[in-house]
């Protein structure tokens, strides 16, 4: 069981070191204060499990201590300790969010019980909340699918660099399957057990991602209606994957910047800097160096991010894993489309493995999953694939025009011509379907001459 944290605050030594001493019999680790300043600025580090305070006390206050407890973290319980004459003070103090109170004199048994309690109601909190943002992201932990001597390569890479606490870029084409490789590293890693949280940075406008990474407080902007902890603070222990980060706003990357290196950050509309105990893991499906270069992503956060630069193969590089990828994808989607299927037949298999896969794994699961509702039998056939294939193609290669004009494309056609029959004019015409005088308009419009002519003599 981990070693709970306690952060005692009270103005008298005697009672403050009666505190110490009991707590750390009891096994736990203490840091004790003499006033509530000194405190909350220790507080504001992060890393305590709950708080005693006692509630008269000069400068600041126990119900001060508790307000900025509350502010800072919610979820830290807060136990007072009250004398005789003070009980409705103590009760006010639980109305205010106080976890317990406790009065003097009291047992060591007594404040024991007591912090058991909030100690595991703050680590049920702390599990629910995990829960619930797991489930938000609506993901489950998946691992890397492939025996291809490529993807063997990056699983030997993956557990390399698992164990470690380093910032890792990965690198590839979209649809390579990077978020996938993200929550390996995490699952192999000794962060496992804390949580896995993914930002999609595409998805969101600057001061949506600004609020989404770091939170805020209440009141910070319009529509801020109550306090909310960003996915920094919630990775807490764990894992963030700054998902496609080349797409982070200018300007927010030097408070991306200051978490990478100081690991800490502040709420949007607070001044309280809070620790950023997490790894990070970002991708990108761009030249990073490109965009360094247009000055569309800082230098120095580039040179942070690419600690572990870790490239992610597309799919036409391991065509071989496709038929366990196929595999995968049936069992996977049988659960989501309510029906299992026994496989896929051999022609359809083979056609799959022909195609060249712009979009990657992810259009590979896609098919299998479309072709997985409309199958008539119970393997999937090539009838059942053709249609998303041919799709596909299509799109592709529309993608693949220039858009230009047509005296633009008019010429790129002749000098293609003239290119295929080494210059040969007449040759070149009868294949363009117009006269050679026609040809040799054009080419002297266009100045165009062989290659060889063009060069100096």
């Amino acid at each position: 069981m981990d070693r709970k944290t306690i952060l005692v605050v009270d103005d008298q030594d005697l009672m403050r070191d009666s505190l110490r001493e009991s707590l750390e019999h009891s096994g736990y680790s203490v840091r004790a204060f003499r006033n509530g300043k000194e405190a909350v600025k220790a507080f504001l580090e992060g890393g305590f499990d709950a708080v005693i305070t006692d509630l008269k006390m000069p400068e600041m206050s126990g119900i001060d201590v508790l307000d900025r407890c509350k502010q800072i973290a919610p979820d830290v319980p807060v136990i007072v300790i009250t004398a005789f004459g003070t009980v409705d003070t103590a009760v006010q103090a639980m109305k205010q969010g106080a976890f317990d109170y406790i009065k003097k004199p009291f047992e060591p048994d007594e404040i024991d019980m007591v912090l058991r309690n909030a100690v595991e109601r703050k680590a049920l909190l702390a599990e629910n909340e995990y829960l619930r943002a797991r489930v938000a992201e609506n993901k489950e932990v998946s691992f890397v699918v492939g025996e291809s001597k490529v993807m063997k390569a990056l699983v030997a890479e993956i557990d390399k660099i698992a164990a470690t606490s380093s910032t890792i870029l990965l690198c590839g084409e979209s649809g390579t399957g990077k978020e996938v490789v993200a929550r390996t590293i995490h699952a192999k890693s000794p962060r496992s057990t804390k949580p896995f949280l993914a930002v999609n940075c595409a998805a969101l406008s600057a001061g949506l991602l600004e609020s989404e990474l770091f939170g805020h407080e209440k009141g910070a902007f319009t529509g801020a209606d109550k306090m909310r902890k960003g996915r920094f603070e919630l990775a807490h222990g764990g894992t963030i994957l700054l998902d496609e980060v080349s797409e982070i706003d200018i300007h927010l990357q030097a408070k991306l910047l200051r978490v990478l290196q100081e690991r800490e950050f502040e709420r949007v509309g607070s001044s309280d800097t809070r620790k950023a105990d997490l790894r990070v893991i970002a991708t990108t499906n761009r030249d990073l160096t490109k965009s360094v270069r247009e000055g569309k992503f800082r230098e120095d956060l580039y040179f942070r991010l690419n600690v572990l630069p870790l490239r992610v193969p597309p799919l036409r590089e391991h065509i071989e894993d496709i038929p366990e990828l196929v595999a995968h994808f049936i069992e996977k989607c049988g659960a989501t489309v309510g029906r299992r299927l026994k496989g896929i037949l051999p022609d359809a298999l083979r056609k799959l493995e022909e195609y060249h896969w712009p979009g990657n794994v992810r259009e590979l699961e896609n098919i299998i999953e479309r072709a997985a509702v409309l199958a008539a039998g119970d393997r999937i056939d090539l009838c059942d694939i053709s249609p998303s294939l041919n799709g596909a193609r299509m799109i592709s290669a529309a993608s693949e025009i220039e858009i230009t004009t047509v005296d633009e494309m008019e010429h790129k056609l002749i000098v293609a011509v003239l290119d295929r029959f080494d210059w040969h004019q007449k040759r070149s015409a009868e294949v363009l379907g117009i006269g050679v005088r026609t040809l040799r308009d054009k080419m002297k419009k266009w100045d165009l001459k062989p290659a060889r002519q063009k060069m100096p003599a």
